[in-house]
């Protein structure tokens, strides 16, 4: 398997982890030769209940019962892509009301970014530097993270790019401005927080220049910082919200929501103005209504912050400068690149699944499912302590 891993399958990068799964389950993945690994990434903040969850499981079945994919988006009424975007809107600010589903975070950041550009006429994004909203084109275009893109270029034009948290920046943001795109909470930079109200200083801008504010919650969204969805902890309502990831519950999914006058741009002059063939699917629409009732109807998201406590309780090492984020979306920090990839890479001989961030090289994931129990934290943080003991011997 692992030869035709390497042969068939396009890689990501030179060294893979090359772990041969044989399934999943709660917290824990198991490979073929039944060894447990105790999960702190969760697919990277996608799996928000964790593996093989009864109740997403339970919905699958039941839609692939009924009918799997039919037409392509928008056009007929499917009942769970119906019902998803009709939840999300009980759970948003009164204008995030209309929902298109999309297959990845990133095909929902291309949607939104047209849907700016639509909806002012404009044709200037403002990103953030070290930001990253995905790996297509335009999401691409956003990325501020030049190694990673040059060799792409040329990338989609008009883009500019301000620091993250630099208040003075804030005057690159004009009338010619079409949407700020960013980060509720920074992730491959590191996990890094808005400070002094910059999301609200942000919005005001946007508001007094007539650009539209995009805010990417593909990663903080769904729970993970400990409000449903990330802006709520900032005092700031964007005017597109991105989602993905943890909504879907392990199955692959994105979303962007804005207000029903914008999102109705996209249905005319021209007509189509984003399609998608499986966007909105029939199967993964009930996941993520399974997975979005879960996260609401139950006390995960008020046991994240205090699972936050606890692993900044546990995670305690000479090793260890900080650890950055919110709820379960944090990021411990060490003296050196090195030693996050011996921790990472001994941690998975040990049994415990941590994985890197994309922009920052001392940074240690630490996103688990928000399912996790109490005591696997515990086991999962001494596991790394052990870890840590021994690089510091």
């Amino acid at each position: 398997m692992k030869e035709d891993f390497f042969k068939y399958q396009a890689q990501t990068t030179p060294h893979p982890l090359a772990m041969t799964i044989s399934h999943a389950e709660g917290s824990y993945i198991y490979d073929t030769n039944q060894k447990a690994y105790l999960d702190f990434v969760a697919g990277v903040s996608a799996c928000s209940l964790g593996h093989k969850h009864p109740k997403v499981v339970e919905a699958i079945k039941t839609q692939l019962d009924n009918y799997l994919h039919v037409m392509v988006y928008g056009e007929y009424i499917q009942e769970p892509a119906v019902e998803l975007a009709k939840l999300l809107a009980a759970h948003l600010p009164k204008k995030l009301e209309k929902t298109y589903l999309t297959n990845s975070g990133t095909e929902a950041i291309e949607g939104a970014l047209k849907l700016a550009k639509r909806v002012t006429g404009r044709s200037e994004i403002i990103a953030a530097h070290h930001a990253y909203h995905g790996n297509t084109m335009g999401s691409m275009s956003v990325m501020g993270y030049e190694e990673r893109k040059r060799v792409f270029r040329p990338l989609v034009p008009d883009v500019r790019f301000i620091q993250f948290n630099n208040e003075e920046e804030l005057s690159k943001i004009t009338h010619k401005t079409a949407a700020v795109i960013l980060e509720t909470i920074q992730g491959g930079a590191g996990f890094i927080l808005p400070l002094n109200n910059y999301l609200e200083k942000v919005r005001k801008r946007c508001d007094d220049v007539g650009a539209l504010l995009i805010l990417d919650e593909i990663q903080p969204g769904f729970g993970r910082t400990g409000k449903l969805f990330g802006f709520e902890h900032y005092n700031c309502v964007p005017d597109i919200l991105v989602t993905g990831k943890g909504l879907g519950g392990g199955m692959p999914i994105g979303a962007f929501t804005s207000s029903t006058a914008y999102m109705d741009a996209l249905q005319d002059a021209p007509k189509l103005g984003h399609i998608t063939t499986f966007g909105g699917h029939p199967v993964i629409a009930a996941a993520a209504l399974a997975t979005v009732k879960e996260i609401t109807e139950s006390d995960l998201i008020k046991e994240t912050l205090e699972k936050e406590q606890l692993i900044r309780e546990h995670l305690q090492h000479e090793l260890i400068t900080e650890i950055r984020g919110q709820g379960l979306m944090l990021a411990a920090i060490t003296l050196s690149a090195d030693i996050t990839n011996e921790v990472i890479l001994k941690c998975q001989d040990e049994g415990l699944i941590l994985f890197w961030l994309l922009f920052e090289p001392c940074a240690i994931r630490i996103t688990p499912p928000l399912t996790i129990s109490k005591a696997e934290i515990i086991k999962g943080c001494k596991i790394i302590t052990q870890v840590l003991d021994s690089i510091s011997a």
